[in-house]
């Protein structure tokens, strides 16, 4: 977005981890809402939320509905490091494809902001699943990153922070929840899916 003919504004507009951990500098930081997307548990993770031996899942923009997150406004001069640090954290196995999208601010501002979305194509895009299935891949996973549950208490912990629980989310953790439970009562169902 240009400002009186100042260079244009770089923003990120995280969903995920991005939310709570985003790992590079910014100038400002709002809540945000993006039409059109909505998050989802779409992806297979191999690398940080699980192994190739066993899945776990990441988030990904489906297609459909809305999405609270976080817009970054970063400076020009650090957008060049910024955007290579994205590109290595959230394609390290090219699972996402970087777009713009149009994002509003919790101050009604509107923005165009980098994002990455799910890519469709790829052998990881895991589609739309059941929740007891998502709960399966979920619950006992671990990658680089850690436990794939963490990742989900996370998300659900900082959502209900930035004032904007996510129901669906909350009902998949409380199954993950039981399902470790149950994993722990009986070792011989921990394997996924």
């Amino acid at each position: 977005m240009m400002i009186d003919g100042e260079a244009p504004e770089r923003w990120v507009f995280g969903y995920g981890s991005l939310m709570w951990r985003p790992g590079f500098d910014y100038q400002e930081r709002r809540r945000a809402v993006l039409h059109g997307r909505r998050r989802a548990f779409c992806i297979y993770s191999v690398h940080h939320r699980g192994a190739p031996e066993r899945k776990g899942l990441v988030l990904g923009l489906a297609g459909g509905g809305t999405t609270v997150g976080a817009a970054y406004r970063v400076a020009e001069a650090a957008w060049p490091q910024i955007y290579a640090y994205l590109r290595e954290r959230e394609q390290p196995t090219e699972t996402y494809v970087e777009a713009r999208v149009a994002a509003t601010l919790d101050d009604g501002r509107k923005i165009e902001a980098l994002t990455f979305l799910s890519n469709r194509t790829h052998a990881q895009w895991a589609g739309v699943l059941d929740l007891d299935v998502q709960a399966r891949l979920i619950a006992g996973a671990t990658g680089l990153s850690g436990r794939n549950v963490d990742y989900l208490r996370d998300l659900v912990m900082h959502l209900r922070n930035e004032g904007a629980p996510d129901r669906g989310m909350e009902r998949l953790l409380e199954r993950v929840e039981r399902q470790e439970e149950g994993d722990a009562l009986n070792p011989a169902h921990s394997t996924g899916v």
